[in-house]
């Protein structure tokens, strides 16, 4: 340290703490901090990304449902966050199962969280079982340089069973205001763009481009052929960009949600395994196999 500091917390540090009010009330988190990028992790919630914060400067959606250990439905639940982890068995919706699965809604279990030299690291296993069932578990490491402007998320789903078991996976990366405004514009690279509604289809012209919010206005989903695994937010109001690149030999498939709705103003970028919803199609993992994913998020300047 050069003898300008003695403690590494004048810089950087990684914190854990738990809610105590409202609808936040028990709820454990792990506070990482490295200088430029503030991220906090759920380690009720499968260690998912609550908030990032960029220099001070929040770039995360968070809906009005505002965080919750409670078990109450999805639509009354969904917190946004900067990522909500969907699967290891469902990914959007499928009549009669948890919407987005229930994976999200597992604790984590805390292998290691602290600063390990020049670098923020936190690592912890979800398991998701079943009686006669399934027993996959997620090992899950974030990463962060200290100072840097990015982190990475790598994940490991791994078949603890002794059968055959199936699998998929969708990040739910969710942007919101400041980062997300009138006049930012999405960036990616495709050969192809499918629309998932007829709404959506009548403005896949102007997909890629944010507008003002509208009240109720309809939610617009894209399917894309991405050339490279590679998805920008450019906002020169703010002159930010936030960039996610990925794994894409084990997340082929991505997805853009666009929410313009006046209280619902939010766009997810997100990488997955396969279509979701009732055209999901599931992985198959032998006993004792594993897959690995990759996703790195970067907010830098413009």
């Amino acid at each position: 340290m050069d003898g300008k500091i003695n403690n590494l917390a004048q810089i950087a540090s990684v914190r854990r703490y738990v809610f105590t009010d409202g609808r936040e009330k028990g709820i454990n988190v792990i506070d990482c901090d490295n200088g430029k990028i503030r991220f906090l992790l759920n380690e009720s919630k499968a260690l998912d990304i609550m908030q990032v914060y960029h220099e001070g400067q929040n770039v995360s959606f968070l809906s009005k449902n505002a965080f919750t250990k409670r078990e109450i439905p999805f639509i009354n639940r969904f917190e946004g966050g900067m990522l909500y982890t969907c699967g290891l068995d469902i990914a959007g919706s499928v009549k009669g199962l948890e919407p987005h699965g229930t994976l999200h809604n597992t604790p984590a279990e805390i292998v290691y969280a602290n600063i390990d030299g020049d670098e923020i690291r936190v690592e912890a296993n979800v398991r998701v079982s079943a009686l006669f069932g399934q027993n996959l578990i997620l090992n899950r490491k974030i990463t962060c340089k200290l100072g840097a402007d990015n982190f990475t998320i790598d994940d490991t789903v791994i078949n603890a069973g002794f059968s055959e078991a199936k699998y998929c996976i969708l990040y739910h990366i969710n942007v919101g205001y400041p980062m997300l405004d009138k006049d930012a514009k999405i960036k990616l690279d495709y050969t192809n763009i499918e629309a998932c509604s007829n709404w959506a289809k009548e403005n896949e012209s102007t997909a890629q481009l944010i507008t003002d919010s509208v009240p109720c206005q309809e939610e617009m989903c894209y399917y894309y052929n991405l050339v490279k695994p590679e998805v920008s937010l450019i906002n020169e109001k703010i002159q930010k960009t936030l960039t996610v690149t990925y794994s894409q030999d084990t997340l082929p498939c991505f997805l853009q949600w666009k929410s313009m709705a006046s209280g619902d103003y939010a766009l997810g970028l997100e990488p997955c395994t396969s279509k979701i919803g009732e055209s999901i199609e599931h992985k198959k993992l032998k006993a004792n196999e594993e897959v690995k994913f990759k996703v790195n998020i970067k907010i830098s300047k413009n």
